[in-house]
């Protein structure tokens, strides 16, 4: 959000001041209320969408209470951050931290202390004045009012209508996956997991020192044991716990106890392009590996055959163009029995109810993520919610008994629930803790940052030689944007955007070209810079034309007009006709004829599109934290801008990091920013939990 910062800005003319004089508590009209959060809608703390909404329940309701209004400009600017409600008691208590504005904003005639001053004055008063006409209460008929108060006497909760019907769809729909049992024959299934799963010789430092319970069990084979009682299964874990390879073996598990005759219908899902095409690779090469004697009955290799490519949640379910509706839904639902989504952090609320809307009854669904990594950037933190307290275990006795039988892992007192009842869907979780690829500084950093150890994850970053080349990290202060574009221009010696420039450079061999165009973009794959804003010259759009200027200068690119040959783009919107979605990166380079196009890497799968067909793309040598979830590269450089306080959390850090494959740079525009961000855990605000707990 871009708010405004200068002092004058609390200024408000007389005349918009005169009903403030001497106004008694608790008397403020509908129209002064609104007049004040347009005010603030103008100064841009909120969204004039924010303000708005408030002015259309006026109109809707002229008797609706003035806390009603002001909660739901609220509420809708909250929606805009990624909260799928309002706690009603954060409305009450801590106004200016909920809405994350400067201190300044707090006093004035127009600041916050004078608005909440004629608003109840605790939790219990607002829930009364929630009352209204265009506000459905608990136990209320439902007639179609847009707001809706839910949570639970003690925490209410107030949603816009479509969320609270999202977030029990979600919640019912998910505890009805988990509950239904499935029959599972133990001897059979007990004698293929052995045989996946060979017995572990765990290294030194891949499993966390708080996990040293966790040594002796096989996690990733818990997992496929697990995942067969119910129509749900969620894997969670950090990088290289091997959630792939797990879903892999589980495929193969599936396929062995599959006796109904029918084929297995398998389909593989991800939020983004590049995620789907990467689920796609890693569940190929894990079935590949995956050895078994030509006598055992199981052909992997039709399985990976039949699957066919991963794909995107959007392609999935059929996106309609400019339209929130699907092909799919439960009146045609997907044709398939088995749906691993992989990258599940990145689902946001709306589009898992449609997910499990279009799911045939049948079906399973093996949701794959990281837990603490950043959530979808729109509304709601599914995966988050599920996952809250998966490093616990919470097992119950049955799910113990169950895990030694099938799976051979004895599950020790730390991992039981403390009471006879149980998450439900915890029950159905299983968190992988021993990273295979992440042991060394890349990871001891990750793991700092995550566990909040502002000072460990210093040190680390103080111990890189900022000369060494190979480091594999390295902070950079950086006292303009400048040197972020050294760095993009490889003067640092570390992988940059100069590799794919010389690779472009050398041109196609002959009768090469798409060997060549290959080449290009996964050089590009191994450098990128990551921000945490958009705008501002350290955001995307500054830095996106920073770089681009430093590489013509050095002649590795000329731009001329809008498209030239080794632009990076990224799309910005779907478009189903193309076959391109949202967040999906590709590279202008000609075709053997001499025309420009985008050319995209789907793992190793080559499609392109006319430049003059793209509307919606947008430069991409630097990319949001966000948008890179789902892709890795060699070299990652994390960009923390100047007075970013306000949008850095420590999943944003955590996030950036784990997508570095072997190099990573900080770089702070200010000292502080590393461990400002650290102390600043994201929290969504959501009651759906409440659903199946």
């Amino acid at each position: 959000m871009n708010v405004r910062k200068n002092p004058r800005a609390l200024v408000v003319p007389a005349a918009q001041m005169d009903w403030l004089q001497d106004l008694p508590a608790q008397n403020l009209s509908a129209a002064q209320a609104l007049q004040w959060l347009h005010h603030w809608a103008d100064q841009g703390l909120l969204r004039r969408l924010d303000s708005a909404l408030a002015e259309q329940l006026h109109r809707l309701d002229p008797q609706a209470p003035v806390a009603v209004l002001v909660a739901a400009a609220v509420l809708a600017q909250m929606e805009g951050r990624g909260h799928t409600c309002l706690s009603v008691a954060a409305l009450s208590d801590t106004p200016l931290d909920l809405l994350a504005w400067p201190a300044l904003w707090a006093d004035g005639p127009m600041g916050l202390k004078a608005l909440w001053a004629q608003l109840p004055a605790d939790a219990i008063a607002w829930r009364a004045q929630l009352q209204a006409a265009c506000l459905r209460a608990p136990g209320a008929p439902d007639a179609g009012q847009p707001l809706v108060l839910g949570g639970t006497a003690d925490a209410p909760l107030l949603y816009l209508r479509r969320y609270a019907a999202y977030e029990q769809r979600v919640g019912q729909g998910l505890l009805l996956r988990a509950c239904e049992p499935l029959p599972v024959a133990e001897a059979p299934a007990r004698a293929w997991l052995d045989r996946f799963f060979a017995p572990r010789d765990v290294a030194p430092g891949d499993v966390a020192p708080s996990d040293a319970a966790a040594v002796e069990i096989d996690w990733q084979k818990m997992a496929c044991a697990v995942a067969l009682r119910a129509r749900l299964s969620v894997i969670t874990g950090g990088p290289g716990t091997g959630k792939t390879y797990t879903a892999a073996r589980l495929l193969a598990l599936l396929l062995a106890l599959h006796d109904t005759g029918s084929p297995l219908r398998v389909a593989l899902a991800a939020p983004t392009g590049k995620a789907a095409a990467r689920l796609k690779q890693s569940i190929d090469k894990a079935l590949q590996d995956l050895t078994v004697p030509a006598d055992a009955g199981l052909d992997l290799k039709v399985l990976v055959e039949r699957m066919g490519p991963a794909r995107t949640l959007h392609s999935l379910l059929g996106a309609r163009p400019d339209s929130r509706q699907f092909r799919h839904y439960a009146g045609q639902p997907l044709d398939v029995d088995v749906l691993i989504v992989d990258e599940a952090s990145m689902v946001h609320l709306e589009m898992m109810d449609a997910l499990l809307q279009a799911l045939p009854p049948h079906a399973r669904l093996v949701l794959l993520g990281d837990k603490d990594q950043l959530a979808s950037v729109e509304a709601g933190a599914v995966l988050g919610d599920v996952c809250r307290d998966a490093a616990q275990g919470h097992y119950s006795a049955e799910t113990v008994q169950f895990v030694q039988a099938v799976a051979g892992q004895a599950l020790g007192a730390a991992y039981l629930a403390a009471d006879a009842s149980a998450p439900p869907l915890a029950q159905q979780t299983v968190m992988l803790r021993e990273s295979r690829r992440f042991g060394g500084p890349i990871g001891q950093l990750a793991l700092a940052v995550n566990q909040g150890d502002a000072l460990a994850a210093s040190h680390l970053l103080e111990g890189a030689d900022a000369g060494a080349g190979t480091q594999p990290l390295w902070a950079q202060p950086a006292p303009s944007p400048l040197a972020v574009s050294d760095l993009a221009r490889g003067v640092s010696g570390k992988p940059s955007y100069a590799d794919y420039l010389a690779c472009m450079a050398g041109g196609p061999d002959e009768g090469a070209h798409e060997v060549w165009v290959q080449a290009v973009l996964q050089a590009f794959d191994r450098f990128r810079l990551l921000c945490a804003v958009r705008q501002g010259e350290w955001g995307t759009e500054g830095l996106n034309a920073s770089v681009q200027k430093a590489l013509a200068d050095q002649g590795w690119l000329k731009p001329q007009g809008e498209w030239f040959a080794g632009r990076p783009v990224m799309v910005t919107r779907n478009d189903t006709q193309l076959g391109v979605f949202n967040g999906d990166v590709g590279v202008v380079l000609p075709n053997p004829q001499g025309q420009l196009k985008v050319w995209f890497l789907d793992g190793d799968q080559l499609r392109s599109v006319s430049v003059t067909r793209l509307a919606h793309v947008e430069t991409a040598f630097a990319m949001t934290v966000h948008k890179s979830q789902g892709s890795e590269f060699l070299h990652t450089a994390l960009v923390l801008p100047p007075g970013g306080a306000e949008v850095l959390s420590r999943e944003l850090v955590y996030t950036g990091i784990t997508r570095a494959r072997e190099q990573f740079t900080l770089i702070e525009a200010q000292a502080g920013l590393l461990e400002a961000a650290i102390a600043k855990p994201s929290v969504r605000v959501s009651g759906l939990r409440h659903w199946f707990m």
